[in-house]
């Protein structure tokens, strides 16, 4: 199972190459979720996005905003190299799909 979920995020994330530029906010004020860096970050209504979504059994209606592909956490900004990001660095309101989705993610300046 986790071998088949491994194998439609990374052809998701193929398909999602290009991501929708919107304003960053400061990490400062992440105050909805939790800082993650995330591989890519996509628009919600994207039709690539709901269909990876779906094949993952997460409700898509009404969800809006942007959703992280492939995260990990950032537990405190600027300490350690460990806490850095290199890709996209976004505050996600829902983080409970194991690092393989975001959801609510707004992205954010470090």
């Amino acid at each position: 199972m986790f071998s088949k979920l491994s194998f439609a995020v990374v052809g998701a994330l193929a398909i999602l190459a290009a991501a929708t530029p919107t304003p960053n906010e400061p990490a400062s004020q992440c105050a909805t979720g939790n800082l993650q860096c995330c591989q890519s970050a996509q628009d919600a209504s994207d039709p690539a996005v709901a269909t990876l979504l779906g094949s993952l059994g997460i409700p898509v209606q009404g969800l809006t905003g942007l959703v992280g592909l492939t995260c990990s956490a950032i537990s405190v900004v600027g300490v350690g190299s460990g806490d850095s990001c290199t890709e996209t660095p976004v505050c996600c309101s829902d983080n409970a799909f194991a690092g393989v989705v975001s959801l609510g993610c707004v992205p954010v300046d470090l």
